[in-house]
């Protein structure tokens, strides 16, 4: 009897301790719940949470808790714990509040500026810096010192320290955060860079563009590449860059069209690719691939890619902060739909500011969670916003599609299963300014356009204040960034001969800047 006593009071210890320790794993998957739950307005039990992005080595972080509604953003925060990790909750972000009174006396309130927006540049500076401060980035693996690096450091230095450019090269200012600094590197891109294309591969999936469709920048660019004189060069010794030829689309199109595959054997297909040309060249082992480059806009590219191409400079149409997306390495592909490969920009252009009675347009497929909610709030609501599901695709229908967006002074871009659309250049085409509903896309050429000045960024948590946030913005205002939406066109077209800014050469110039902030 004595010695059962202890024994019982030991068990009664035993399961006191277990339970606490249950206890203490519900509280905290609680907790954990409650951190990755998204606010969306009005449809919180819809909407899935946002629960990736990045941590950035000494950079400012807002948490949302402490706006207040006269727009003062309280507790900034600084987080110690580098750039590895890409990870955050959903208050890590910057909102900056502002109230406004509307025409009808209500008082509106509005985002001032794009939360993640605010962030990536944040998080790009804070990368550029470091780059720029150690003189090498160390994560990208370089190992060699040569002539070709050289030159990239030099670059390197020139558009870090030249000087403020007198003329603009008939660049209008406004569109740029900084233009001078955007010409400088233009410049030494032009003056410097060449590109070394591997002819390992076989068509369908290498070498062979597709031209039209919502897929169609890897192909254009593709085509436009491998016929370029001026960057290409048969040397590999003397490349800065090296780019990867191969379509996404095409690589699964070909797995459909056969035995359907799963994701895991296309990432095999790619890994054996890059075996390959490991085995056969020297330059892929001497920095694992950061010197290499390949340009992806099917969804499934940034998963396809992120192991065994993950080190590589990735421009992807899916540049989704919250699914891997790492800025400063990787770049954003403008996904551009075309309907005609004989003229990829036909029907250009749009109506003038006075002529456009429609407020906001927005027609597709109810694509992901967000779309729905939007048709839901805003479909035959107010009778200057036409918001619609999925039109017919026949010919007729895209007419009417077309001139809906070039009659509208705002074209509604939300993001559907993945965070990007096509929505966003059909708005600088149609010069309708567009409106981007989408929290974790990195928009294209953000490392130098001033995005800010030509469209509009709605929180998604926002949508049912949509038509608010619109009207609270100023025929002045409104005016201003319809004129920057036609300016900042020439850096969104594609020609089947490039020229000057046009779209290859800022896909080819936001690879090219990465790659020089990566030696």
């Amino acid at each position: 009897m004595e010695t059962g006593r202890p024994l019982q009071r030991l068990c009664q210890i035993q399961i006191q301790r277990l339970l606490i320790l249950v206890i203490s794993l519900v509280v905290v998957l609680i907790v954990l719940a409650q951190l990755l739950a998204f606010p969306y307005k009005n449809d919180t039990s819809i909407l899935s949470p946002i629960t990736k992005g990045i941590l950035v080595h000494k950079v400012s972080i807002y948490n949302n808790a402490s706006i207040t509604h006269e727009g003062v953003v309280q507790n900034e925060s600084i987080i110690e714990e580098g750039c590895k990790g890409y990870d955050r909750n959903s208050e890590s972000l910057v909102s900056k509040i502002v109230a406004k009174v509307n025409d009808s006396g209500q008082n509106v309130t509005i985002a001032s500026q794009p939360t993640r927006l605010s962030y990536m540049i944040s998080v790009l500076e804070s990368v550029r810096f470091n780059t720029t401060l150690n003189g090498k980035n160390k994560e990208a693996g370089f190992k060699l010192s040569s002539v070709c690096e050289r030159q990239l450091q030099h670059a390197r230095m020139q558009i870090e320290k030249g000087p403020t450019l007198a003329s603009t090269g008939g660049l209008h200012a406004s569109l740029y955060r900084n233009v001078s600094r955007f010409l400088r590197s233009y410049k030494l891109m032009e003056d410097t860079l060449k590109v070394y294309i591997y002819k390992e591969g076989k068509k369908p999936i290498y070498h062979d563009p597709k031209l039209r469709g919502i897929y169609a920048s890897e192909g254009w660019f593709m085509k436009l590449m491998e016929k370029n004189r001026h960057f290409v060069v048969k040397d590999p010794k003397k490349a800065h860059l090296f780019y990867l030829p191969f379509s996404s689309l095409k690589l699964r199109l070909t797995s459909q069209e056969h035995t359907p595959q799963s994701r895991k054997n296309l990432e095999l297909h790619l890994k054996n690719y890059t075996t390959l040309i490991s085995r056969k060249y020297p330059f892929w082992n001497r920095t694992n691939g950061a010197d290499h480059f390949l340009v992806a806009c099917h969804d499934w590219a940034m998963k396809l890619t992120k192991d065994d191409m993950g080190n590589c400079i990735r421009s992807l149409c899916n540049s989704n902060l919250a699914g891997g997306f790492k800025i400063g390495k990787d770049t954003t592909l403008p996904a551009t739909y075309i309907r005609t490969s004989e003229d990829p920009v036909k029907d250009l252009g749009g109506k003038q500011p006075s002529e456009r009675p429609i407020l906001a347009f927005f027609a597709g497929g109810m694509h992901g969670n967000l779309r729905p909610i939007l048709l839901r709030q805003w479909h035959d609501k107010e009778p200057d916003m036409k918001i619609f599901g999925s039109m017919a695709r026949d010919v007729e229908s895209k007419a009417k599609y077309r001139m809906y967006m070039k009659s509208s002074k705002y074209c509604i871009c939300a993001r559907g299963y993945e965070v990007f659309t096509p929505r966003i250049v059909e708005s600088v085409y149609y010069e309708c300014v567009p409106v981007i509903i989408s929290d974790d896309y990195v928009p294209p050429f953000f490392e130098f356009l001033d995005w800010e000045g030509f469209s509009v960024f709605v929180l998604e948590k926002d949508v049912g204040n949509l038509s608010g946030i619109l009207r609270a913005i100023s025929d002045e205002k409104y005016r201003e960034m319809w004129e920057r939406v036609k300016m900042v066109q020439r850096h969104f077209i594609w020609h089947k001969t490039p020229v000057k800014f046009d779209l290859f050469h800022m896909i080819l110039h936001s690879i090219w800047t990465n790659r020089v902030y990566r030696t």
